[in-house]
């Protein structure tokens, strides 16, 4: 979508960005006092992301795990966003409601599920107005941006329906939040952006 973009437009917008401070972990209803440990095998945490998870390569979802998960926890939340976009609001590429409390995700897992499942887990719709993994496809000459990859453990309330966007997703997570977790991918186009060394990134 975005790579049609001439560089030197690229550029230009690069100041044009939706913000850090509008990820859905920086809001304050929605901070919680633990922390889990949510990582990747496929790339560091600040590092750069393989391709192969981008529109430029296969357009695969990369792998991931978490750990310390409280034990009250009754849902848990993945929900992937760009800040860096040049958009309002943060990009969403991925939301997925119920994840299993331990364990993790495969490459390419993240699909999109219909109407969801039985046992309450449902893929919800990203900022391409489709279900699934949405590749990142930064403008080219836009600059690096930040994927958020975001982990929330949320204690019991409403759920959002099947493929809840983002504003659904927000609204029944607020006051609800046991825990949370952060890993950061990043990428780029027309720019040196050297690949990281590959292992697992942790959260603070």
């Amino acid at each position: 979508m975005l790579e049609h973009l001439p560089h030197w437009l690229g550029k230009a917008l690069s100041s044009l960005r939706a913000g850090a401070d509008k990820l859905a972990i920086v809001r304050l209803e929605l901070a919680g006092e633990g922390v889990i440990h949510l990582a990747s095998p496929a790339f560091t945490n600040g590092g750069r992301l393989p391709d192969r998870f981008t529109a430029d390569g296969d357009g695969v979802s990369p792998p991931l795990f978490w750990t310390g998960v409280p034990e009250e926890t009754v849902r848990l939340v993945l929900l992937v966003e760009d800040p860096d976009a040049p958009t309002p609001q943060p990009m969403v590429h991925a939301i997925i409601w119920g994840l299993p409390l331990a364990g993790d995700l495969k490459e390419g897992e993240i699909q999109p599920d219909g109407e969801g499942s039985a046992d309450g887990e449902d893929v919800g719709r990203n900022s391409g107005f489709a279900e699934g993994w949405l590749p990142p496809d930064p403008p080219n000459g836009h600059g690096e941006h930040n994927y958020a990859f975001q982990i929330f453990a949320l204690s019991e309330g409403p759920e959002p329906g099947d493929n809840p966007g983002r504003g659904e997703l927000l609204r029944v997570m607020e006051g609800r939040v046991l825990a949370a977790g952060l890993l950061t991918g990043t990428y780029s186009r027309g720019e040196e952006a050297p690949v990281g060394p590959v292992g697992a990134g942790a959260v603070a």
